[in-house]
């Protein structure tokens, strides 16, 4: 109970003790405006790095999903590389007239004057009956 009841005794009223109290008083004010500095400090350290890491998260997911583009738009690059060579060659083809002689023949059955075209039917295998006889 003793701690409970206040203890009730005289302050000194000398410059020494008004100087002593007001040098603690001014040093807890420090202590305060310190503490809160720090703390908006760290909290706006805080924010800033939570700033820099979201933007990086972003960055790396936005890189990585533009790497896959790339990917992507390289492989249809070879693939149009690889059409326009043959695209190429089909065109030297088409310039000789033995080829547009000989395409003339296969696909739409012209033929020369007395010439007989004798169309073979081909079996699952893709191959000619006359090419599987001939064997």
């Amino acid at each position: 109970m003793s701690a409970i009841r206040k203890r009730k005794v005289a302050k000194i009223e000398t410059n020494y003790a008004k100087q002593q109290e007001n040098a603690e008083i001014s040093t807890a004010r420090k202590r305060v405006l310190l503490i809160r500095r720090l703390t908006v400090f760290f909290v706006g350290a805080a924010v800033i790095a939570v700033l820099m890491i979201s933007t990086l998260v972003t960055q790396s997911s936005a890189l990585e999903e533009k790497a896959l583009e790339k990917e992507k738009f390289e492989k249809k690059l070879a693939s149009l590389k690889k059409n326009e060579v043959l695209l190429e060659e089909e065109i030297v083809k088409l310039n000789d007239d033995e080829y547009i002689a000989k395409l003339a023949r296969k696909n739409y059955f012209l033929s020369e004057k007395d010439e007989i075209i004798f169309n073979l039917p081909e079996d699952k295998d893709g191959k000619k009956e006359k090419e599987k006889t001939s064997e």
